[in-house]
């Protein structure tokens, strides 16, 4: 059996969901339809003509890239443009594209995360550098008869509901009497039709977070016995999680500057990079940013970190940092390829769960613009 094209772009939803993408980026579904089997998925960082011809070799039928291939409205679909014949060849060989771009940044365990890995920065402790997006929370009350009180609850947790700060499974529980007198041609789970039923039940409250509380509510509602299930879900004042770009932390080895840049020659797989600041700085606590991060030397700073690795630096932001007593290591945009496999090993986990033939493979080819003299 293989995947519809919208299931597997759920399963990517779930690792970087739409909402947490930088207002106006072009993320989504950009050619194509995903009402459709897919028989393999090409994840790339880049569209390119070689990245569409290496779909077509593998029979791949839908692309997941990080960097859109649509960035404005189109006012005609010329095909004898570069563009115009990148979308023809797509369309011709019936290969979706979808982005995942700031959202997979931002996400816990996406892009940035990645990176952090990479260079070694500690897990524990890890900050981003500015806050993009925090979760609302909803208060989630059911009623269930006292049979079922436990089930119920257990299947609400296992979503990820329940969790305030850094306690787990949390609920607050009240014993009650739930009355309902069940009506013509319904099928009751307790009493009998037209007779009021007085029923001992428990009412659960539980805090929920925004990007879950559709997941949730299917897992309640599948649990619980009633045909008609009792529940309200309201938004509370409060704070959830922040979720944001770039990742800054203490590094489990701390280094010099220069061995700092040696070690993430080979963990980028770069030929190269360039530094700003002596190479015998000493570098305790490091920050991270996929792609341009000319905006965050300022943030890096605030964090208290010693360097800022990024890509696309340029000349007057290096002599900026550089008197303001900020080390950079730009490493080149294309350090973000890093999200090629670990995308692939996401979709091809839950491919397998589902039990689909469909699987993903992560793009062999290099996009990396620049030749190296």
């Amino acid at each position: 059996m293989l995947a519809n094209g919208a299931t597997i772009v759920q399963y990517m939803e779930q690792l970087a969901p739409k909402h947490y993408a930088v207002e106006n980026d072009k993320i989504g579904l950009q050619l194509g339809t995903l009402n459709k089997p897919v028989n393999k998925v090409l994840v790339a960082l880049d569209v390119t003509d070689e990245v569409v011809e290496e779909a077509i070799a593998e029979g791949a039928n839908l692309i997941i890239a990080h960097h859109a291939i649509i960035y404005r409205p189109l006012a005609k679909l010329d095909t004898s443009t570069p563009a115009g014949k990148l979308y023809e060849k797509l369309i011709k060989n019936d290969i979706a594209v979808y982005i995942s771009h700031t959202n997979l940044d931002v996400a816990d365990g996406g892009v940035n995360d990645w990176l952090a890995d990479q260079i070694g920065i500690q897990s524990e402790g890890r900050t981003c550098l500015e806050e993009i997006h925090t979760d609302k929370l909803y208060k989630l009350v059911v009623f269930v008869p006292e049979s079922h009180h436990e089930a119920v609850l257990e299947a609400i947790w296992r979503t990820g509901a329940g969790e305030i700060g850094n306690y787990g499974c949390c609920s607050f529980n009240i014993k009650g009497t739930g009355t309902f007198t069940p009506g013509e041609g319904t099928k009751p789970f307790i009493g009998r039709e037209g007779k009021l039923e007085r029923v001992a039940e428990v009412r659960i409250e539980v805090i929920v977070p925004y990007s879950i509380h559709r997941k949730t509510v299917s897992a309640m509602l599948k649990a619980h016995p009633y045909e008609e299930v009792a529940y309200d879900l309201y938004p509370v004042d409060l704070k959830g999680r922040s979720f944001g770009l770039g990742r800054a932390g203490k590094l489990e080895e701390p280094a010099t500057l220069g061995e700092l840049a040696q070690r993430l020659k080979a963990a980028f797989d770069v030929p190269m990079l360039r530094i700003v600041g002596p190479a015998d700085q000493p570098i305790r606590k490091a920050a991270v940013l996929g792609g341009s991060g000319a905006r965050y030397v300022r943030h890096a700073i605030f964090s208290g970190a010693d360097v800022l690795v990024t890509g696309d630096i340029d000349y007057h932001t290096a002599h900026d940092a550089l008197a303001a007593g900020m080390t950079i290591i730009d490493a080149g945009h294309n350090i973000e390829k890093v999200m090629k496999g670990k995308v692939a090993e996401w979709l091809n986990a839950k491919l397998k769960e589902s039990k689909s033939n469909t699987v993903a493979v992560a793009s062999k080819l290099a996009t990396e613009p620049f030749t190296f003299v």
